[in-house]
């Protein structure tokens, strides 16, 4: 089993940053790809963003350039860093991480970016 654990949600003007930080419980050397994925009212549930136990990361194309995701393997957790928020990042982030096939999910954290 592993657990993920997100945090650093909240509210944000559209222009700013946010960072999230999503906690598992084991060491993510031993987890194959962690991601996050994120829903906004009445939208199904997207990826964001994935990075690979080789390090490799990709981007849904709305949040390259303004999006980074990082791993501190010391502190098995991962980062999502998010710059130039506008409204329709609006949503709850999820993490997620997969190791030997089983999928593992967070409960969320909501992101809402407004004036």
């Amino acid at each position: 089993q592993v657990q993920v654990v997100e945090s650093g949600g909240g509210l944000v003007q559209p222009g700013g940053s946010l960072r999230l930080s999503c906690a598992a419980s084991t060491s993510i050397s031993s987890i194959d790809h962690m991601a996050w994925h994120r829903q906004a009212p009445g939208k199904p549930r997207e990826l964001v963003a994935i990075v690979a136990s080789s390090g490799i990361t990709t981007y849904v194309d709305s949040v390259k350039g303004r999006f980074t995701i990082s791993i501190d393997n010391a502190k098995n957790t991962v980062y999502l860093q998010m710059n130039s928020l506008k409204p329709e990042d609006t949503a709850v982030y999820y993490c997620y991480a997969n190791r030997w096939g089983q999928s593992y999910w967070g409960q969320g954290t909501q992101v809402t970016v407004s004036s």
